[in-house]
């Protein structure tokens, strides 16, 4: 694997602390937005097939997340996590002067990641949302109904095939294992509804990856949500069998060639 090293910086309300996995002469940097409750050193073998691509990669662990100080899973406002990410994109682009940069963002990530485009895009080269939370997502509206939302633990099993992926996350002491925070979900709900009403993408390229088969963030409320954003250049990959997390799928070297192909065709095109 790819090595890496952290790196620590004021965030718009915490310390965040992100993580770097250099490499000397990229072709691109990858800026990594990882998803709700967990961090970012679950990306090492994504950010080491990136690393092989020719990347240098970059990812926070958001506020409240992973390393990160703060309220655990507490998000009151995702735009501060949007300019977290954005600080993150100024220390690759520091580092790295005139390479491209794409932007992963997974499942909260994508929601992230897709509200970053909005303010963003014109800096990017690239977009790759996996498994979004855009659009609608039906957990947000169900656990608002309560004063106090009741504690509902994710399936280990539903994260992929591969179960093995499912048990380290269970045994993870840096992933979040209980209840959401009420103010985060009124944050989700306020940014779907932001991103439903701010334009589109534009001319940006952008590769939507997900599993036919994912339960914790149904395709079928992603769909609207991204034909609501979507610019002049979409590439879909939906992946039959599935489950949530398709870059730690028993299919996941496909679907990182897949986002490996997309990245050299949208650098060619920038060329």
């Amino acid at each position: 694997m790819a090595q890496s090293r952290e790196h620590t910086f004021s965030g718009t309300r915490d310390r965040i602390t992100a993580r770097v996995w250099p490499n000397e002469r990229p072709r691109y940097v990858a800026v990594l937005v990882h998803g709700y409750g967990e961090h970012i050193g679950r990306y090492e073998y994504v950010a080491d097939r990136l690393v092989r691509h020719g990347a240098a990669v970059y990812g926070p662990d958001h506020m409240g997340h992973g390393r990160s100080e703060g309220d655990r899973v507490l998000i009151e406002d995702f735009e501060d996590v949007v300019t977290d990410v954005h600080t993150v994109e100024r220390l690759g682009r520091a580092d790295h002067p005139g390479v491209p940069v794409v932007v992963i963002g997974h499942s909260m990530g994508g929601l992230i990641a897709a509200r970053y485009a909005q303010r963003h895009g014109a800096g990017l080269a690239a977009l790759v949302l996996s498994g979004p939370v855009i659009g609608s997502w039906a957990i947000v509206p169900e656990l608002l109904a309560y004063e106090e939302p009741p504690g509902t633990p994710i399936d280990p099993a539903t994260l992929s095939r591969d179960l093995s992926v499912g048990t380290a996350y269970a045994a993870d002491p840096l992933v979040w294992h209980g209840p959401f925070k009420r103010a985060t979900l009124e944050a989700f709900a306020t940014t779907l509804a932001t991103i439903a009403g701010s334009g589109t993408f534009g001319s940006l390229p952008t590769l939507w990856v997900h599993g036919e088969a994912d339960e914790l963030v149904p395709i079928a409320g992603s769909r609207p949500g991204v034909e609501a954003v979507r610019g002049a250049d979409l590439t879909e990959r939906v992946y039959p069998g599935a489950r949530h997390e398709v870059f730690n799928e028993t299919n996941k070297d496909e679907v990182l060639d897949d986002v490996t192909a997309f990245v050299d065709r949208a650098l060619s095109r920038a060329s």
